[in-house]
């Protein structure tokens, strides 16, 4: 999962090289200097906070790139996969393993960061290439490095929108997790809260936002497109050993957690809509006497600026930069757009994955047809999570996305589109072949077999 992030990504991002754990030990500027006095911080000098805070929020969303090539514009990719021990599958490696494994591999080619997820999950984020078919190339190449890094220790990474085989168990001992893990558990989503954190992993598309005469169009369209990249990218069918009958099990967590923070964002301009909804989200987390500690109640952090909540102190800036790192909907801004809806899928899978929702987003003509497509079913998000391509309306908007993709998308991954177009026109899918597998020989075998892929 990239839920967690905070450091820039993305189309920001521009680290080499390697890290163990994005958020370090400590959550980000909080922990590394003292909280500003009245006389520095915005929120504190503010004669309205609340006014302030959405302000701030408006301001730093979105930021406007001019219009690209057709087909075109920047991408940054981010895909995450479960660690496996080759030699013995069944057992989640232990945090000072991980950590050592991960410091010890060469920094990439391509210059993409690998940094470690609360569950051990790895995750390959490259820095933003000019277009699709180049982003494809950086990820692909620097997946292979880290794939031979990886057996030469012994180890492999299955990019599986969820673990199939072993118990949810988190092994990041970052402060940041624990308090996470306590805030789940105090409002009531324990289950769904530690298996997102820890036995999830996504494909994740950054793209510019593009011109601001545009900001509004383009969020409505990629909100439309979420249902049929839901069903399209699913290879969840199963978690820790249990199949719950949904097609993205995957989404089915995220629908388990506080839908404060993980639902999709209200339609209108999408700035101002972000900051309303970014205020009316729940605290996570708070740096008290500097220490990370969970919120146990729901609060607003509007409540925390006004005033009307019982924290030690009042909110700062670093505080609300904070709190936008733990907000996680489909869609999210951060001065680029975040595509966070997909399921991490195997080698096989996620360059035609990408292709398809690259295209369809960014080449205008391939956009304004694929709106007819995902019309049906723009609002039909659990659907597209429970039925997958069992769903009609569904299957033909898959049918007619990859279709489309095909005949307006890059060259260079034409076979890799064709071979989706197949597989989903005989009536399967990444995640029923995963799971017609596992019905054969197992997860854990299937797990073993992606890990080594």
């Amino acid at each position: 999962m990239t839920s967690h992030e905070t450091r820039p990504g993305g189309l920001t991002a521009q680290t080499t090289g390697t890290t163990t754990d994005r958020d370090g030990d400590a959550p980000s500027v909080l922990a590394r200097r003292r909280l500003p006095d009245a006389s520095s911080d915005p929120l504190l000098r503010a004669a309205d906070p609340v006014a302030a805070a959405e302000e701030h929020v408006a301001a730093t969303a979105l930021r406007e790139t001019p219009p690209g090539h057709e087909g075109g514009g920047r991408v940054g990719l981010e895909l995450e996969m479960h660690l496996v021990d080759l030699e013995r599958p069944g057992r989640r490696p232990i945090w000072d393993e991980v950590r050592r494994l991960v410091h010890d591999l060469p920094a990439l080619p391509m210059g993409s960061s690998v940094t470690v997820e609360p569950g051990g999950q790895v995750e390959l984020s490259t820095p933003p290439a000019d277009d699709v078919v180049l982003s494809i190339a950086a990820l692909g190449i620097d997946r292979d490095h880290l794939r031979r890094g990886l057996a030469a220790a012994g180890f492999g990474a299955a990019p599986l929108g969820t673990d199939p085989a072993r118990p949810v168990r988190r092994v990041n001992p970052a402060p940041r997790y624990s308090a996470m893990e306590r805030h789940f558990d105090a409002l009531g989503c324990a289950g769904a809260g530690k298996a997102m954190m820890s036995a999830t992993a996504a494909l994740q598309v950054n793209l510019d936002a593009g011109p601001e005469a545009e900001w509004s169009s383009r969020m409505a369209h990629l909100r439309a497109m979420v249902p049929v990249l839901v069903a399209a990218s699913s290879t969840s069918p199963y978690l820790a050993g249990e199949a719950s009958g949904w097609h993205s099990m995957r989404q089915g967590v995220w629908q388990g957690i506080d839908h404060g923070r993980s639902d999709p964002f209200p339609s209108g301009p999408p700035a101002a809509a972000w900051a309303a909804y970014a205020l009316d989200a729940p605290v996570m987390l708070v740096l008290d006497d500097g220490v990370l500690r969970p919120v146990t109640e729901r609060v607003r952090f509007r409540d925390w600026l006004s005033g009307d909540a019982l924290f030690s102190r009042p909110a700062v800036q670093a505080d609300l930069d904070y709190h936008l790192t733990t907000l996680f909907p489909p869609v999210r801004p951060r001065g680029y757009l975040e595509l966070r809806c997909l399921d991490a899928l195997p080698d096989r899978w996620w360059p035609a994955m990408t292709a398809l929702t690259v295209t369809l987003v960014d080449d205008p003509v391939a956009a304004d047809l694929a709106a007819e497509i995902v019309a049906p079913v723009h609002d039909r998000w659990e659907t597209a999570a429970r039925e997958g391509l069992a769903d009609p309306a569904a299957r033909r908007a898959v049918l007619g996305c990859v279709e489309l993709a095909l005949s307006r998308g890059p060259v260079e991954l034409r076979s890799e589109l064709v071979a989706l177009h197949d597989l989903f026109a005989r009536g399967s899918s990444p995640a029923q072949e995963l799971r017609d597998r596992i019905d054969a020989v197992g997860p854990l075998a299937v797990l073993l077999e992606e890990a080594r892929a």
